[in-house]
């Protein structure tokens, strides 16, 4: 016998888990019935499919920054390629782009550390110097990076 309570539908056909539930449910005269229980398992699925779609966003996006990471750590040449790709705003307003920038951009120099050796152009421009032709003499050297405009 099934009968209606204050907490939905009750009685026989609504013990057991799974189909077997509903086709016990499909007897003549129950079409009330089957659609409220449809209505209330609704609700579960519904919840358990929602879920599980959150669940599928969550590890794109994470696949997502990962993939961003990974090609910010490469040369600016190959980054310059894949944001490319990416349409208008979205890598920027879809994920934590500057955190993930500074992360990857931020190198391993410590303080006390040698500095790299590089070559820069003179101000006028008439030729280059590198830094290990300076330290090579083994005087202090200072860079003072201003604007010159």
């Amino acid at each position: 016998m099934i009968y209606f309570t204050s907490k939905g539908w009750a009685g026989e056909g609504i013990a057991g888990n799974g189909l077997g539930r509903l086709f016990r449910l499909l007897i003549p005269g129950s079409f009330i019935l089957i659609i409220t229980t449809l209505l209330a398992y609704g609700r579960t699925v519904m919840k358990k499919v929602l879920l599980r779609i959150v669940a599928l966003l969550a590890i794109l996006w994470l696949c997502a920054c990962g993939a961003i990471y990974a090609a910010m750590r490469q040369p600016p040449e190959a980054f310059a390629h894949v944001m490319a790709r990416i349409p208008g705003p979205v890598a920027f307003l879809a994920f934590p782009f500057e955190t993930l920038w500074m992360r990857a951009r931020a190198g391993d120099l410590k303080q006390g550390d040698l500095a790299p050796d590089f070559t820069l152009t003179r101000v006028d421009k008439s030729s280059s110097i590198q830094l290990s032709a300076l330290t090579a003499k083994q005087r202090p050297v200072v860079l003072i990076f201003g604007s010159y405009t």
